[in-house]
């Protein structure tokens, strides 16, 4: 890419100097007639503005003038304009005097003349250049905001993706340590639930989204942990619509959502409660014709518990703040997440996640097919 612009460029520089030279050569020949001295000054004219025009590109790049506001930039130019238009001036003014001496008589104002010829033109390919190169600088500033901006993005959903809480972890290890004496087996299945939640954890950021059955997996495996924890103080259900175990969803979104449920509802209610996840499909008509389109279908998962909302940013800790970013950052406006009190004593979760393709709807087909 860089390669073929500076072909351009070069090409630009040499077709549009020596046409330029060429043409007022050209005018000269029909007036006066063939004279090698007046050939030899063309083409050392030509080569002059090349080399002059170039070394304000390289100035302009080396002290990158396109980065400065216009109030700033626009001095530079007239006065990079007046210098290159004095150093033409410069040589051809005493080289005009001894090969056309006769164009010079009863001209009071040929310095002033000779500056405003050349000034022209080099207005005209300083302009032409710095204006290319400050609307490219301010693409390029674009792209990199853009790439910066994802690069920030994406970094944010790892972090929020590989997201399991220590405290968690600490009060199952405890659970399990009971186990070990009292009932073997369980404490074996525990490990291996654990080791589970922590493997898909680790996963976790290495994926945007996961099938929802395999999220699910994960959502049992936590509930079983807790189970062991508050035994009978803790009730769980999960209903989930066949046609939705194969929908995208960010991984550890459920488990996060349950965990708080569990957190700030369940284990403050003095008898304890129930959690219960539950997932369907909403079907939604084209808009323009009226029939049905997968393309416009939603996810929608419900998860219920017991508890008392209160302020949202309190109960809800980190687990709701980090559903609305995730959600956000992978769907913007729309996915949706809203968290309302149901009830005196049960709190409800919404997630809405939109379809990312047709792959879903397949897989159900064959599914259904299969069984």
């Amino acid at each position: 890419m860089e390669t073929s612009k500076q072909k351009i460029y070069w090409f630009c520089q040499i077709f549009g100097w020596t046409l330029l030279i060429g043409v007022e050569y050209l005018t000269y020949l029909l007036d006066f007639g063939f004279q090698p001295d007046t050939l030899y000054l063309g083409i050392a004219n030509i080569l002059l503005g090349i080399t002059l025009t170039h070394l304000y590109r390289l100035m302009i790049k080396r002290w990158n003038w396109v980065r400065l506001p216009f109030f700033r930039l626009a001095p530079r130019v007239l006065v990079s304009v007046l210098v290159l238009s004095m150093v033409m001036t410069v040589v051809n003014l005493p080289a005009d005097r001894h090969l056309m001496p006769e164009l010079f008589v009863n001209e009071p104002a040929v310095v002033l003349g000779y500056l405003l010829n050349f000034g022209k033109t080099m207005l005209t390919w300083v302009l032409s250049y710095t204006t290319y190169h400050y609307f490219e600088q301010s693409r390029n500033a674009e792209i990199e905001r853009i790439l910066l901006k994802t690069s920030i993005r994406e970094t944010e959903a790892k972090v929020l993706r590989s997201q399991l809480n220590p405290h968690f972890v600490f009060n199952a290890l405890n659970s399990i340590r009971a186990l070990v004496y009292e009932n073997p087996i369980k404490a074996q299945q525990g490990i291996t639930q654990l080791s589970n939640l922590l493997r898909n954890s680790l996963l976790a950021d290495r994926r945007k989204t996961v099938e929802l059955r395999e999220e699910i997996k994960t959502v049992e495996d936590y509930l079983a942990l807790e189970q062991v924890r508050y035994e009978d103080r803790l009730k769980s259900r999960i209903d989930l619509d066949a046609r939705t175990l194969y929908w995208q969803v960010p991984p550890m979104m459920l488990q996060t959502l349950v965990e708080n449920a569990i957190k700030h509802g369940v284990s403050k209610a003095v008898g304890g409660g129930f959690v219960e996840v539950r997932s369907t499909v909403i079907i939604r008509d084209d808009a323009s014709g009226g029939s049905r389109s997968n393309n416009t279908d939603q996810l929608h998962i419900i998860i219920r518990n017991t508890g008392i909302l209160g302020d949202k940013e309190a109960s809800g800790g980190f687990g709701l703040k980090n559903t609305s970013q995730r959600l956000d950052l992978l769907y913007g406006p729309e996915a949706s997440f809203d968290i309302v009190q149901e009830d005196d004593n049960v709190v409800r979760a919404d997630i809405i996640i939109p379809i990312q393709s047709d792959t879903i709807f397949r897989k159900t087909a064959d599914q259904s097919l299969s069984q």
